[in-house]
């Protein structure tokens, strides 16, 4: 039987910034309130990353809101936590990220089941260039679908 997965949120930025070329999926070592705060949809992922130190994998800058009704049982919201995945993929990607001057990327939280999971991105950034060109072509491509559909009336 498929689990059902619920997505939380996206991190959009990720995708202007960065050419993901590789996507892993970890679970998160959550607090209690940090999980009834998730369910609510009060999470964000702007400007997170991902730093593997000493084996264990964090992810920095991910902003949980404290749970309202969760008083001396909150955490700080901005808290550095550790995610969770086999040690060898952990140093799989830790080759990487030295050798091919990459960056690990936050990109989804979601529930899959009665677990959150981080959807990670191995990412290589993009230049000014890049973005330009990127955007010319979402337009040119806004454009066409503009014209066929007025063409098809």
């Amino acid at each position: 039987m498929a689990e059902s997965v619920k997505v939380v949120a996206k991190n959009s930025k990720a995708y202007h910034d960065y050419f993901i070329e590789e996507k892993f999926e970890a679970g998160i070592e959550l607090a209690g309130t940090e999980v009834k705060s998730i369910r609510m949809g009060n999470v964000n992922l702007k400007d997170s990353f991902c730093i593997i130190k000493e084996g264990q994998l964090t992810v920095h800058g991910m902003h949980i809101s404290p749970y309202e009704k969760g008083n001396i049982f909150n955490k700080d919201p901005r808290r550095p936590r550790r995610l969770l995945m086999h040690r060898r993929e952990i140093m799989r990607l830790f080759g990487r990220l030295k050798q091919d001057g990459l960056a690990l990327i936050p990109l989804s939280i979601y529930f899959k089941g009665p677990r959150v999971k981080l959807e990670l991105g191995l990412a290589r950034g993009k230049k000014l260039y890049d973005k330009r060109e990127s955007a010319a072509r979402r337009d040119a491509k806004r454009e066409i679908d503009r014209t066929m559909k007025a063409r098809n009336r």
